[in-house]
């Protein structure tokens, strides 16, 4: 059977497939909206239904959430340097991602959620923006996307590529066809040799395969702005020992409030400044935290903790940073439970002595290169991750190793941005 043949066939199959489930996306959406009211909005744009003329919008990135949002910013911003009149569109499918785009960049660049990786979307989506070239960021593999920007001319990168021996094993059932898509590929510019092998044995070929390095090691710190926060923040708090939870999941939530509960017992003094990963958990968080007997504040009602609140609750999103920095020790969720981990290299980059749970399959790399460094400790469960933040809040000295550990291995990191650069460029308009 002829290749173009079979690709049509897995093509068909596959679109098949998701034509049927289709109806499924607005169950979906209906239930994700009742957690989350932003995912009531801005329907048409998840099936690609966009009023007005079509735009140009030559440089596109398509950054899934957040966490991509934020691990694409240094690589936005580098292009915006770099042509200040450049038309950029970033694309999410979160609400998360598309506030994060906004407050990261208001109207310097355009902004819709991705449509559903339905053909028919995909073609209008990409007739009415009329890209020039695709970066694609870290893992969203879907082939029909990558397909139909072949098929369009649209020279497509998958930048910051990142691959997990998990998500390998989860793409097997679609391998034939991923394999394929993988082709249609300009360069896959990865984060690590391993995530580059990884992609090799999915199917892209090895010629379009390089390293390029982790875009969070670029991550943009702002000295001034961090102390003048710093100082804001200690200015209401005195000297009182802190540590933040961050990030953190809804079967985090209980661990968290025993830990608080076990390291006050030694320190009543102590505060917790608590970063829930989603918005709908900002509200659960604090009835949690009243619900044990704490006295709370919130960013959006108070602004600041003061001297007699017991947790602090960030209910904002891009702040994460600033009040990393405003701790003595972080725990980063998303490791408690089989989540994969958040971005370890934000505390790390600011100085704050950082421990974590155990499921760290998202950040394997990262994870392994900062404990040979020193600069973080892993706990294999609740209670052990208890044990590392009380043994840093007792060590000064430790927290201060730790912290120059991890900002020397932010510094050597650098440099992912230019070699990105330097591998797109020549399709960039």
């Amino acid at each position: 059977m002829r290749a173009d043949t079979t690709e049509r066939l897995l093509r068909g199959l596959y679109s098949a497939v998701l034509y049927v489930l289709a109806p499924v996306t607005v169950y979906h959406l209906i239930w994700r909206g009742f957690r989350q009211p932003a995912y009531f909005e801005r329907w048409s744009e998840r099936y690609a239904r966009y009023p007005g003329a079509p735009v140009d919008a030559p440089v596109w990135v398509h950054a899934v959430s957040m966490g991509e949002v934020n691990a694409a910013a240094p690589l936005v911003d580098a292009l915006l340097a770099q042509d200040p009149g450049r038309r950029i569109l970033v694309t999410t499918i979160t609400p998360t991602g598309s506030a994060r785009v906004r407050a990261l960049w208001g109207d310097r660049v355009e902004h819709v959620y991705m449509a559903y990786d339905l053909s028919g979307a995909v073609h209008r989506f990409l007739a009415h923006f009329r890209p020039r070239v695709a970066l694609i960021v870290e893992t969203e593999l879907w082939p029909n996307l990558l397909f139909c920007c072949r098929d369009a001319g649209i020279p497509a990168y998958i930048v910051n590529a990142r691959l997990s021996e998990r998500s390998l094993r989860g793409y097997r059932a679609l391998h034939a066809l991923l394999s394929r898509a993988l082709r249609t590929l300009r360069r896959v510019a990865a984060q690590s040799m391993g995530d580059a092998e990884r992609f090799q044995r999915l199917g892209a070929p090895s010629d379009a395969v390089v390293v390029t390095g982790n875009l969070k090691y670029d991550i943009a710190i702002d000295a001034a702005a961090l102390s003048a926060q710093g100082n804001a923040f200690r200015a209401r708090i005195g000297e009182r020992p802190v540590w933040i939870a961050a990030s953190t999941h809804p079967e985090e939530e209980a661990p968290v409030v025993a830990i608080h509960q076990r390291l006050r017992a030694r320190w009543p003094e102590l505060l917790l400044v608590w970063a829930p990963r989603h918005p709908e958990r900002f509200k659960p968080v604090v009835q949690q935290c009243v619900d044990g007997g704490w006295r709370v504040a919130t960013r959006t009602l108070t602004q600041w903790p003061d001297a007699d609140d017991a947790v602090f609750v960030v209910d904002t999103l891009g702040e994460l940073q600033a009040f990393y920095a405003c701790a003595d020790v972080a725990f980063v969720g998303g490791s408690l439970q089989a989540i994969g981990g958040h971005n370890l290299l934000e505390p790390a980059a600011v100085g704050t002595a950082t421990v974590t749970g155990p499921h760290l399959h998202n950040f394997t790399d990262i994870a392994r290169q900062l404990r040979e460094a020193g600069a973080l400790r892993v706990g294999d469960d609740a209670d052990a991750v208890a044990m590392q933040l009380e043994a840093l809040l007792a060590d000064p000295a430790a927290r201060r190793q730790m912290a120059e550990a991890g900002m020397q291995l932010v510094d050597a990191g650098r440099g992912a941005v230019q070699r990105t650069l330097g591998v797109i460029a020549a399709d960039l308009p």
